[in-house]
């Protein structure tokens, strides 16, 4: 046929898919029983949408909100202007991508997405350098309660301060390496002089003018405000697949059965199929990463699908004596790199219409995160070197 995307109904393609997809399956139902595998799956499902996608609808709203009025009274401007002699050097992006940077840090990865959503923000970039913005958000993504937490753990005088500093360097240090690795990907693929607005046929320099809204400045605030938020909640909607599927997917290949030791049926159970292979791959990365266990291996684990979850996993850890100081620091450099991008990467990438690159973009970041955790390892163990010194 002359369609290039037409191909028999039943071919090799179909017979793989559909031998894989029985072995999947029987995989999980052989572990945890075929109701209870069901259950597990619609019950870890029904909690992302509850306490999850809502939250992220929250973060959307807010941020694209604040985005919007950034826009409008000129500050991404403003930003740009400043921080381009510091970001450019370092992420070859434009300065405004600072924004990014910070409002991913105070909220959740999708808030960059609602900056890139604005036409005010999206004009400073080349498109070469828009797919990028998937790596940078996430890597900075619920940075805030990433490094708070692991502070509010330090316990009997013993502070977690410096340790969790240091993981803050470490993420800084794998996000450039996650956009760089990703830009080598997108400079291939759109060259690197074209703008995403080429301006072709604009009546103004929209990398020197900004459109504004008609009315006075309170009139303006109240606009933009409102048509922020309604950008995110459409934002909010779109990564709702992702969100939902890769994360439950995610979550059932690293859990293990309930506290009992058996299977419920309940959310967030699993087979610990990811956890496992991380236990065969200990000789490996425990020296890279300083664990003093393997059971540590299961916080960047976690983190690939859930930061939040990951975070559940460290008291008991401590209270365990499983982890020091030094987890600490790698744990907050990956929690906070890496902050679910499995989960995440594929809605946010389908926001930006890039769909195509997300397998670049999730590679890219699986480096980015564990640049960071070796950097933060080192770093602690240089900073310990020099505190026994002195």
């Amino acid at each position: 046929m002359s369609n290039k995307n037409t191909v028999k109904s039943v071919n090799r393609e179909a017979i793989i898919w559909l031998i894989g997809i029985v072995i999947f399956f029987a995989l999980f139902t052989s572990i945890m029983g075929l109701a209870n595998m069901f259950k597990t799956m619609m019950a870890t499902a029904h909690d992302l949408i509850l306490n999850t996608v809502v939250f992220i609808m929250g973060v959307a709203v807010l941020a694209s909100a604040f985005a919007e009025i950034l826009t409008e009274f000129g500050i991404v401007a403003v930003m740009n202007k400043l921080l381009s002699p510091i970001i450019k050097p370092l992420f070859d992006l434009p300065g405004v991508a600072s924004l990014g940077i910070i409002t991913t840090y105070l909220s959740d990865n999708p808030a960059i997405i609602s900056l890139a959503s604005q036409i005010g923000f999206k004009k400073y970039f080349k498109k070469y350098q828009l797919p990028a913005l998937t790596n940078l958000g996430t890597a900075f993504g619920m940075g805030l309660i990433v490094t708070t937490f692991m502070i509010a753990q330090s316990k009997n005088g013993d502070s977690f301060l410096a340790p969790v500093i240091i993981g803050n360097i470490g993420a800084f240090i794998g996000s450039i390496i996650s956009v760089r690795i990703m830009m080598r990907y997108t400079k291939k693929e759109y060259g690197t002089d074209e703008y995403v607005f080429p301006n072709m046929n604009a009546s103004y320099d929209m990398l020197k003018d900004r459109k504004i809204r008609d009315g006075n400045a309170f009139q303006r605030f109240l606009e933009a405000l409102l048509d922020g938020g309604k950008n995110g909640v459409q934002l909010a909607i779109s990564i709702i697949p992702g969100v939902v599927i890769i994360c439950t997917l995610v979550m059932m290949l690293t859990n293990g059965p309930s506290e009992a030791g058996t299977y419920t049926g309940a959310a967030y159970e699993g087979i610990g199929a990811l956890t496992w292979i991380g236990g065969k791959l200990k000789f490996i990365l425990s020296p890279i990463f300083g664990f003093s266990s393997p059971e540590a291996l299961a916080f960047p684990l976690t983190s690939l699908g859930s930061v939040g979850a990951a975070l559940g996993l460290v008291p008991k850890m401590l209270s365990k004596g499983l982890i020091g100081k030094t987890e600490i620091a790698v744990f907050t450099a990956m929690g906070m790199c890496w902050s679910g991008y499995l989960s995440t990467h594929v809605a946010m990438m389908d926001a930006l219409d890039m769909r195509k690159l997300t397998s670049k973009a999730i590679i890219s970041h699986t480096i980015g995160g564990l640049g960071g955790g070796i950097a933060a390892r080192f770093i602690y163990l240089i900073y310990s070197w020099i505190v026994a010194v002195l």
